[in-house]
């Protein structure tokens, strides 16, 4: 007999919720931009008149989504090595081998590794970014912080540290969920042009205009002081700009050091994405600083219901963590129809998960729920560390749950007391 998950009681997981607004429903609706900020970007990219604008967007678009790491020094020895060790016993010439041996090493690394190259950003390429990245990255923004505005409704943040602000979209999708509360945002990126720009784009492309959104400093290099903490800290799209582990690491570091309440990190969908963020986990989580500035420790909030390794990590072939937001784009020529973001994020805490509103012990949707006839498919990453294929009935799992498992989605938390089922397909059959 199999041990099906056992609800809590409708009162207690429902909230008075109706099944469609269960609070594990994190989703949004088709994201727009802001009436003003949509307004502004289309003023500066019809001003800016940058030739070839939708084939440029277009082709940097898919550039970033294709973009990997930079291979990493070790790795290129261990290649070396490997090289070394082949033709050790395969080449037979002995005067000839070392010789052999250095160009036929330096020849296969260039031929195999993935050359890296730092994106700069001049004011032109800053349009062309505007064009392709916008709205897309202010909708998969908007959707992380969704999570915070949904599961702790109290917080209340005063304080922004945007790490790689780019355009500026975290100030806007920040506003869009605190403005009552946020009194300073400081932006910080290394591009000068694309401070201008985000500064264009907050005055409605008038230079004379004040601010749509008041209280955001711009600033090149981050704030000194390890004293210095801010209520909400965000880095989109801004850890896969940096070239190696270590630099990923003691940015990481700081930016958490930074942060008094939570942190939120967003990269691409890709495989190379979701590495970046599992290596920002194993970094909050595992390392230890030498000098502590706040005692808070760490703690996952989203998307995982856990702090164990990533089970996507260990699926043959890997396959990244990610979730999506529909938007729709700037209306510039081939932009009409809506669009989808494919992202993945990781939010830390300093609060415990025990002290926000609820999800704590939920399991989260990792693909698409499929809706079948008095029964649903649901892939989730469950409390334990494993992923689950449970196929959801009233019978088996409540009337309430079967409703709400209908009524969720992709990203969303499913309200059930998750414990391991006999009759569970394991995602990795």
């Amino acid at each position: 007999m199999s041990t099906a998950a056992q609800p809590r009681s409708q009162a207690d997981f429902l909230k008075g919720e109706p099944h469609r607004k269960h609070p594990g429903v994190i989703n949004l609706k088709t994201l727009r931009l802001p009436e003003e900020l949509q307004t502004a970007a289309r003023s500066i990219i019809h001003r800016a008149q940058v030739a070839h604008l939708p084939e440029r967007a277009v082709r940097l678009t898919n550039f970033l989504w294709s973009r990997k790491r930079a291979v990493e020094d070790t790795a290129l020895r261990q290649k070396a090595v490997k090289e070394r060790s082949v033709l050790y016993i395969t080449d037979i010439d002995e005067e000839a081998l070392e010789d052999r041996i250095k160009r036929k090493v330096l020849s296969e690394l260039r031929r195999t590794t993935y050359h890296w190259t730092t994106m700069k950003y001049d004011e032109e390429t800053g349009v062309v970014y505007m064009a392709s990245r916008l709205a897309g990255g202010y909708a998969a923004v908007r959707r992380a912080l969704n999570e915070i505005k949904k599961r702790d409704p109290t917080f209340a943040p005063q304080s922004l540290l945007d790490f790689g602000s780019g355009l500026g979209t975290v100030v806007w999708a920040s506003h869009s969920c605190w403005a009552d509360s946020l009194k300073e945002m400081v932006c910080v990126d290394s591009s000068g042009p694309m401070n201008i720009l985000a500064e264009q784009l907050l005055k409605g492309d008038d230079d004379r205009a004040q601010p749509l959104i008041k209280h955001v400093y711009f600033r090149q290099f981050l704030p000194v002081s390890p004293k210095v903490q801010f209520d909400l800290v965000v880095a989109a799209f801004t850890l896969s700009e940096l070239p190696n582990v270590k630099e990923r690491e003691e940015a990481v570091l700081t930016l958490w050091r930074k942060t008094s309440s939570y942190l939120v990190l967003v990269e691409n969908g890709t495989k190379e994405g979701h590495h970046i963020l599992m290596e920002a986990r194993d970094t909050l989580l595992k390392k230890q600083e030498k000098i502590i500035y706040d005692s808070r420790p760490a703690s996952v909030f989203a998307p995982c219901p856990h702090e164990l390794m990533c089970p996507k990590l260990a699926l043959e072939p890997t396959v990244p963590c990610n979730f999506q937001q529909l938007y729709q784009p700037l209306p510039l020529p081939g932009h009409n129809e809506r669009q989808i973001e494919k992202f993945s994020f990781l939010i830390l805490t300093r609060s415990g998960p025990a002290e926000t509103t609820g999800g704590v012990d939920w399991a989260r949707l990792v693909a698409p729920v499929l809706r079948k006839t008095r029964h649903v498919h649901c892939r989730m990453c469950c409390p334990n560390g494993q992923l689950q294929h449970v196929v959801v009935t009233a019978r088996k799992h409540s009337r309430d749950v079967y409703r709400c498992a209908r009524s969720s989605d992709w990203g969303d938390q499913l309200p059930v007391i998750q414990r391991l089922q006999e009759d569970a397909q394991s995602d990795s059959e």
